[in-house]
């Protein structure tokens, strides 16, 4: 799959292509991505690719001309995108469901924004996608498209071993529940040590695995109870489950 990533920073994905378990699928290019320098295709010597705003209050807006010639570059060395995505507060919040689309697909033109916004006849025109990554502001677009590259990444073949995304938060509906590694008792400043608990030493696999699935269940009442009514919705959860969730009053 391609990734063509029109941004004013280019430099700011340099280090994440090249660093991580993740690089394995941008070093292969199973996931391809290319870098577009907005500034590459501006219209005026100054190299200018924003502007005040029409009816004036704060800030600038990215300017259409230079980002309609650098998605026509893009259009005319891989043909037709199959999405082009504008990340913006006011877009369909990013999630694991929406990850495994892309990650199933042949890529997208990723538009990084900055300032005020991006003129909005060119999200009108060429814009297939709007992504939030939540119900706050950051400074542009490239810490969103990052993320999204990451989340991409770590699902293609050989990046990760087999289980473990599997295993991920979200990857059923669920929350991760909680996880151990040595030594099997912590110290604490008391005199006391926390333990790992008894079950993950058993070497018991079914009992490990329900007690996972129960640890699961457990953090995603407390912390989003609305992902277990979607899991319900769904069918996804067992009559194990629900008697488990009837002793948490659920």
């Amino acid at each position: 799959m391609r990734f063509d990533i029109v941004t004013i920073f280019p430099e700011l994905f340099a280090p994440h292509l090249t660093q991580g378990v993740t690089r394995r699928a941008f070093e292969t290019r199973q996931v391809d991505v290319r870098l577009w320098p907005l500034r590459d295709f501006a219209v005026d010597a100054y190299r200018r690719v924003d502007d005040r705003p029409f009816g004036g209050g704060p800030g600038m807006v990215m300017l259409a001309e230079p980002l309609e010639a650098a998605l026509a570059a893009v259009r005319a060395e891989r043909g037709a995108p199959p999405a082009v995505v504008h990340f913006t507060p006011a877009g369909q919040r990013l999630d694991q469901a929406q990850v495994h689309q892309f990650a199933a697909g042949d890529g997208a033109v990723l538009l990084c924004g900055r300032y005020e916004g991006i003129d909005q006849r060119v999200l009108d025109r060429h814009v297939t996608h709007q992504i939030s990554l939540g119900d706050y502001v950051i400074s542009g677009g490239e810490l969103a498209a990052l993320v999204l590259l990451d989340a991409v990444a770590r699902l293609q073949p050989g990046v990760l071993s087999a289980p473990s995304h599997e295993q991920d938060s979200f990857s059923d509906g669920l929350l991760e529940g909680p996880a151990y590694s040595r030594p099997v008792q912590l110290p604490r400043a008391d005199g006391a040590s926390d333990g790992v608990p008894e079950v993950l030493l058993s070497g018991h696999h079914a009992r490990i695995a329900r007690w996972r699935r129960e640890q699961s269940l457990a953090l995603t009442a407390r912390r989003r109870p609305d992902l277990i009514e979607a899991a319900r919705a769904a069918g996804r959860l067992s009559r194990e489950d629900e008697r488990f969730l009837t002793t948490l009053g659920l």
